[in-house]
């Protein structure tokens, strides 16, 4: 049965009307992205100074009653108007709260950064590549008889992807397909008659395939951070991970085996094959991954200040958090955070319910990675999230346990990168298109709304405060 525009905006502001105000750090992080929308929103009609994103933000919190004593950490994109020095939105909200509030610099952005550096030491690689991809897929003529090329000789991708900066995993992408057709690109461009020599240059593939094969595994190493509902601790091993692969790579490149470069040995072996006393330079590589993993070590600072800290939440019978960490939350008090944690690591109860913890969370990470083997994302969205796992282990512990509660909370409400943001701007584009130009402010936030949070509509009492139509 067809509904009018107004039915589908009334109903659609009902819905958005009964998400009730959610309890529970789990929830809380849930939240996390509709709460960063309103406040965007509201900075956004005008200029986006950080005296702008604060007053914002401070009309936000004083329309909803937001708990200002409960904010712990602000987690940025690394933009001047919220980390400035003088006027920036931290140093601002830490004035009017008149105390220090932790600021992390998004853990995906830091990694996007230093994927950038890999891209821009091997310039002349990526602009080529580009070029051609440019030439071919731009022009409406040659994009066809690219892609008619591709059916004859059966190929298994459909046409090349072109390159866009803003987007995390689209360098990797864009040369994985380009080192697929890699050949019937050579011959597309013979055909007409564009000379590219590079493309057979030994040396010039040399670095390509090398890019290729790098830009994979920093790509693997992004898609392992996404996602709403990873702690901090499990964003920050990720990267210190990554860390060690890249000294593994390292001692990888100097023996010559190219274990985890998969392109780049397959290359090796045909230069080989065809030619066995040609020799390739895999030193001027060794260059390339030292600078990635110093960029890596550069990076990351207030991430690895806070290790201890963040291992509290899943090993609080091991870690030693030192005062200075408790300082960023309040209400805690040193003395029975030091007392309360003698007795936590004294009692085996409790210890093995920690333990028993951990195994959990190792289940569930296998289970993560066989559900990832097989491509089934839609069964890993099932999964119940680590962070639910970990706050109904601390909910276990008796009240005598109440500063380390509050402790672990604080950890698990730490924003580790600005994914939900990103998320809610997605959200935005599919709602917001020239096909609803109508769409006005109180529709649009119904919508994000609905977007961003876990809602299951209550049908039945909708329909209820609905005047039902019968019919004559």
């Amino acid at each position: 049965m067809p509904l009018s525009a107004r039915t589908v905006h009334d109903c659609t502001i009902m819905m958005a009307n009964q998400i009730e105000a959610p309890c529970g750090a789990a929830t809380a992080i849930s939240k996390g992205p509709a709460m960063s929308w309103r406040l965007i929103q509201g900075s956004m009609k005008g200029t986006t100074r950080g005296e702008d994103l604060f007053k914002s933000f401070t009309e936000l919190a004083k329309e909803n009653n937001l708990p200002m004593d409960k904010l712990i950490s602000v987690c940025t994109d690394g933009a001047q108007c919220m980390v400035g020095k003088n006027r920036g939105f931290i140093v601002l909200l830490c004035e009017h709260e008149k105390r220090p509030i932790l600021s992390f610099h998004c853990i995906l952005h830091q990694e996007a950064l230093c994927a950038q550096m890999c891209g821009e030491q091997l310039g002349e690689v990526m602009s080529l590549v580009i070029r051609v991809v440019n030439f071919i897929v731009a022009r409406a003529l040659n994009d066809r008889q690219f892609k008619t090329l591709l059916d004859e000789v059966r190929n298994n991708y459909p046409g090349l992807l072109l390159h866009s900066n803003v987007r995390w995993l689209s360098r990797g992408k864009v040369l994985s397909r380009f080192a697929a057709c890699l050949s019937k690109i050579r011959t597309f461009l013979e055909m007409k008659n564009v000379e590219d020599p590079e493309l057979a240059n030994t040396e010039w593939l040399l670095k390509f395939y090398y890019l290729v094969d790098m830009t994979e595994h920093l790509n693997q190493l992004n898609v392992k951070m996404q996602g709403v509902g990873n702690t901090v601790l499990s964003l920050q091993q990720a990267v210190f991970a990554f860390e060690n692969k890249l000294e593994l790579f390292i001692a990888d490149t100097e023996t010559g085996r190219l274990l985890h470069f998969e392109k780049l040995g397959e290359f090796k072996d045909a230069c080989t094959a065809s030619d066995p006393a040609q020799h390739l330079d895999l030193q001027q590589l060794l260059g390339f991954t030292s600078n990635l993993l110093q960029s890596f070590k550069a990076r990351f600072g207030e991430f690895r200040e806070r290790t201890r800290h963040f291992k509290f939440i899943t090993h609080p019978h091991e870690c030693a958090v030192d005062s200075a960490d408790l300082s960023y939350i309040p209400g805690v008090s040193v003395r029975d955070f030091e007392l309360q944690a003698a007795d936590l690591k004294a009692s085996d109860m409790w210890v093995n319910k920690f333990k028993s913890l951990n195994e959990d969370l190792e289940r569930l990470a296998r289970r993560q990675a066989e559900l990832a083997g097989k491509h089934k994302w839609g069964e890993m969205k099932k999964l119940q999230p680590a962070d639910q796992l970990i706050v109904k282990t601390w909910n276990a512990l008796p009240v005598t346990y109440h500063t380390l509660q509050r402790v672990s909370i604080a950890v698990l409400t730490m924003f580790g990168s600005t994914y939900a943001c990103e998320q809610s701007f997605l959200h935005l584009k599919n709602i917001k298109t020239n096909l609803r130009s109508r769409l006005r402010d109180g529709s649009l936030n119904a919508c994000m709304k609905l977007n961003l949070t876990m809602y299951q509509p209550d049908y039945k009492a909708i329909s209820k405060t609905m005047q039902h139509q019968k019919s004559h």
